[in-house]
């Protein structure tokens, strides 16, 4: 009897063993939030050759080369922040294009989940070439551009005032010539009450192949802001992105008005029209006297991202998590939050590989924690929100690699390093 039993054992065993995948990386346990595949319960993921590789209830880790524990944890796709600041020099003059007020990203992006960034106008026709090699080429984060219309990039002062260098044929031949890195074009920081910059950006768009554009709407005091409801109705086309959604600057028009404090009609209707809103705290581009009445009046953003710079990082913004808090801290669901921070982007910027945990799609992952305490959130100018939940990043996987580990989840702990 007793060989009996060793013998239906090892049966077992051998059909166990038989079943077993070799797989790179399995996940445990973790709540899966996939809002492409509209998935948002507790499944493992297996990885390997950099994709994934299955997405079930209990998938057999024997023979896997890393187990992650992700056992009251998050498990997402890998964060896409659609508006950074990552071409950064040591040109002490140049800003935000090849200046030291940019950062490289691998520092500030797998830390916080963060898998694909956008430079968001840093580079222009003139010096995207400089960009791809010192930081696109060099990078293990994902960068991908929005080029800037002027050419010169954002260099800051007359550089972006100069309406001569807004070529919109020299950026769509750029952009054409560089499909797999350029993803769109950038407006920013134009001071005077002109369309100029918007039009050609919006030109360039349409003869690289309709690819969006992203407008950070400028202006000084010398004059009356620019209508935003023009620019919805009358510039952009469906797709295009207005980011700094909730920024509060005298010299800008708002979607709260300043009076009432009640969000403007138009704004939904824009939103449902196809424009894209995105977040884009900044440094001084988001106030909660905006985001409030608009997210009381069920107003919430396409996307949410940082404009990650020195400044921002080291201000209220801070990272992509505590953005997404913030959101959190306001109302905002947790699976609305993963999405405008995942599939929605990608859809945005065309890239619908990208945001998801499809079966054979590439294996960017982050895994999130949701720490209680108490925490405070503030903006620009100092309005304090209080929360009692924050996101925490626990690991983040890059292309199929371990490239982040807080706690040392992982088993055994390898991770990807240069």
């Amino acid at each position: 009897m007793k060989k009996v039993f060793i013998s239906i054992l090892c049966l077992i065993t051998f059909f166990y063993n038989a079943n077993a995948q070799s797989y790179s990386i399995v996940i445990k346990g973790g709540l899966v939030i996939d809002p492409k595949n509209g998935i948002n319960e507790v499944m493992d993921i297996a990885i390997q050759d950099g994709k994934i590789a299955s997405v079930a209830k209990n998938i057999n880790a024997t023979g896997a080369a890393q187990v992650i524990n992700a056992k009251g944890l998050i498990v997402a796709p890998g964060l896409i922040d659609i508006h950074g600041h990552v071409f950064a020099g040591t040109q002490p003059d140049r800003y935000l294009s090849d200046g030291n007020g940019a950062l490289m990203p691998d520092g500030y992006t797998f830390r916080v989940g963060v898998t694909t960034i956008v430079d968001c106008g840093g580079a222009g026709w003139k010096n995207f070439p400089v960009f791809k090699k010192n930081v696109i080429d060099v990078s293990q984060t994902r960068v991908l551009s929005f080029l800037n219309i002027v050419g010169e990039g954002m260099r800051g002062g007359a550089y972006e005032q100069d309406a001569r260098d807004m070529d919109a044929k020299m950026a769509a031949y750029v952009a054409k010539q560089n499909k797999k890195d350029i993803v769109g074009f950038k407006v920013a920081h134009f001071e005077n009450a002109e369309w100029t910059p918007v039009d050609n950006a919006v030109a360039a768009g349409k003869l690289a192949g309709d690819i969006p554009v992203i407008v950070d709407f400028g202006g000084d005091d010398s004059h009356a802001p620019l209508s935003i409801e023009e620019l919805f109705f009358k510039h952009l086309r469906p797709g295009d992105i207005y980011t700094h959604t909730f920024t509060e600057l005298q010299r800008r028009d708002p979607i709260v008005d300043f009076k009432t404090r009640q969000l403007k009609p138009f704004i939904k209707n824009a939103q449902a029209r196809g424009i894209v809103f995105d977040v884009g705290f900044g440094g001084a581009s988001f106030a909660f006297d905006q985001a409030l009445p608009a997210i009381k009046a069920g107003f919430y953003p396409n996307t949410i991202s940082t404009d990650l710079h020195t400044g921002s990082m080291n201000n209220a913004m801070k990272d992509m998590l505590n953005v997404m808090s913030i959101f959190m801290t306001m109302g905002m669901e947790v699976p609305a939050i993963i999405k405008a921070s995942t599939w929605a982007p990608a859809q945005t910027i065309k890239r619908e590989e990208l945001g998801n945990l499809s079966v054979g799609s590439v294996a960017d992952v982050a895994i999130l924690g949701i720490r209680e305490g108490n925490f405070g959130f503030f903006d620009r100018i100092g309005h304090k929100e209080t929360g009692t939940k924050k996101f925490e990043c626990q690991a983040t996987i890059r292309n199929g690699k371990m490239v982040y580990d807080l706690n040392g989840i992982t088993t055994p702990i390898l991770l990807l390093a240069k």
